[in-house]
């Protein structure tokens, strides 16, 4: 058995996601191969290519997968599958996009946000939003995968695979690349922030939210938002956590007038250390966090980034 993993970068580096699919992969057989696809994206196959576990990598190094257009790399991968008995990807935008794709040619079922690996066909995934917890059972004969990389361990970089350039060129005429608008920001990427500071419907607006910049700052912290935050139109989409957002485990989660919807839970509640501060003692985020604070937001942030 050999398992494929799909690389997440952006070209130039290596996304911390990579590390702790191999660890899943491990899990699932001892033979665990990398795909690279990109332009100019050779160091990102360097650096894949000391994760520890990992046999080899494979390169597909062309302009037609610079920004791997769903169509374009779920043909690359089917037409690796071969070779495989499972081909995994992280459950970011990329892997959600093109792994159903691949499923669909290979005719098989995909088995969505796995969090555990009990064997090679045996996996745990979440239901429900999180509420139940699914034990599936695999009898496909090859077995597509996503992998929701926040549930393990980033593999250690102590490998030395080797690198093999592939000239498998997969173009589709149904898309094309047009623009990317990207949000810039100093701050850590919320997926691979160790410490995020998230704000909710309570900051009452905007404007608020800058009352979280100074701790954040402290901290070295990403600033995520529930739901009702994004949909209330205080911040951006991409600040979202949760179901329908950011699936995030960070170190130290800091929920601020979040009540702690089921939608919200599901996507932060792997955080190892989780502090809540609301003024409802009632709020459901209380009964999954660690520290709680009950209070007054608006008096209590600015003591604390005083205190810190």
């Amino acid at each position: 058995m050999t398992v494929l993993v799909y690389a997440e970068h952006d070209n130039q580096q290596l996304k911390s996601e990579t590390h702790k699919l191999v660890t899943a992969a491990s899990k699932m057989s001892s033979d665990v191969q990398i795909l690279v696809a990109g332009k100019g994206c050779a160091y990102v196959a360097q650096q894949a290519a000391k994760i520890a576990g990992v046999s080899k990598v494979l390169v597909a190094d062309s302009a037609d997968y610079e920004y791997q257009l769903a169509e374009n790399i779920g043909d690359l991968v089917t037409e690796l599958a071969t070779g495989y008995t499972h081909i995994a990807a992280a459950a970011t935008t990329t892997g959600k996009n093109f792994m159903p794709r691949v499923a669909a040619l290979l005719d098989v079922a995909q088995i969505s946000d796995v969090i555990a690996v009990e064997s090679e066909d045996t996996f745990v995934r979440p239901i429900y939003a999180g509420n139940a917890i699914a034990t599936v059972q695999s009898s496909d004969t090859k077995k597509v995968l996503t992998v929701r990389a926040s549930a393990f361990d980033a593999a250690d970089e102590s490998g030395a695979a080797s690198v093999e350039s592939i000239d498998i060129l997969k173009v589709s005429e149904k898309s094309a690349f047009v623009s990317a608008e990207l949000t810039e920001s100093e701050r850590p990427e919320l997926t691979a922030a160790e410490v995020i500071i998230s704000g909710g419907r309570g900051m009452q607006n905007g404007e608020n939210f800058s009352l979280l910049n100074g701790i954040a700052d402290k901290l070295g912290a990403a600033i995520g938002a529930s739901r009702a935050a994004v949909d209330a139109g205080f911040v951006p989409n991409d600040m979202q956590v949760g179901q329908t957002g950011k699936i995030v485990a960070p170190q130290l989660y800091i929920a601020v007038g979040i009540s702690g919807a089921i939608q919200h839970l599901a996507g932060m509640k792997d955080s190892k250390i989780i502090v809540a501060i609301n003024k409802d003692e009632e709020a459901p985020i209380f009964q999954v966090a660690d520290y709680g604070l009950v209070g007054d937001l608006f008096e209590i942030l600015p003591e604390l980034e005083g205190a810190l």
